[in-house]
């Protein structure tokens, strides 16, 4: 196992993580799906040519609260797209689930309160249920943030899927969904 893996996978629950193989794979065959690290930090995204997608970022322990998670997200908002990543909701049994919001709240993420995003893991099928935050530097609705997120399920989630784990993935429309009519706007 790689020692980027290995971070993520002692840090993220099983729920949330691809396997390596199905990570390799992304890299190999997608210029687009991006990773990065160094001693002290992962970040593993998707850049397309009009969003970026954050599929993981981990500050290692001793590293948190020192302003290197902004760093990581300033140098990707410097690239003038917007950003959509997944945040575990807030639960009382997991502590870091807040401080994780209020660190996208302070980056000036904004929750889109439309989207559901409930997904079984393809090995464990656990249910992951996730909020989707996003960031943009300019006005983007959750209509379009919703369609972005649905390409990320497809190209990346289960991107694959089927040949590494001998097991389709579900349909994006099980994954994804409306819970309202009415969509918010990002300011």
């Amino acid at each position: 196992m790689t020692e980027w893996y290995s971070k993520l996978r002692e840090y993220f629950p099983e729920r949330e993580m691809k396997s390596e193989a199905q990570m390799k794979i992304l890299f190999s065959d997608k210029e687009t799906y991006k990773r990065e690290t160094g001693p002290e930090h992962v970040l593993i995204y998707l850049e397309k040519e009009d969003f970026i997608f954050v599929d993981y970022i981990l500050i290692s322990g001793k590293y948190r609260g020192n302003g290197m998670g902004s760093t990581l997200i300033s140098r990707l908002k410097k690239k003038n797209k917007p950003i959509l990543l997944e945040v575990e909701p807030i639960t009382p049994s997991d502590p870091d689930s807040k401080k994780r919001v209020q660190f996208y709240e302070r980056n000036s993420f904004k929750k889109a309160n439309s989207i559901i995003y409930q997904r079984r893991h393809v090995i464990t099928d656990e249910l992951n249920d996730m909020d989707i935050f996003y960031w943009s530097p300019e006005r983007k609705n959750e209509e379009w943030v919703f369609s972005k997120m649905r390409e990320v399920y497809t190209e990346v989630h289960s991107y694959k899927a089927a040949d590494v784990y001998d097991k389709e993935m579900q349909k994006v429309t099980e994954v994804l969904s409306i819970k309202e009519d009415n969509w918010s706007v990002a300011k």
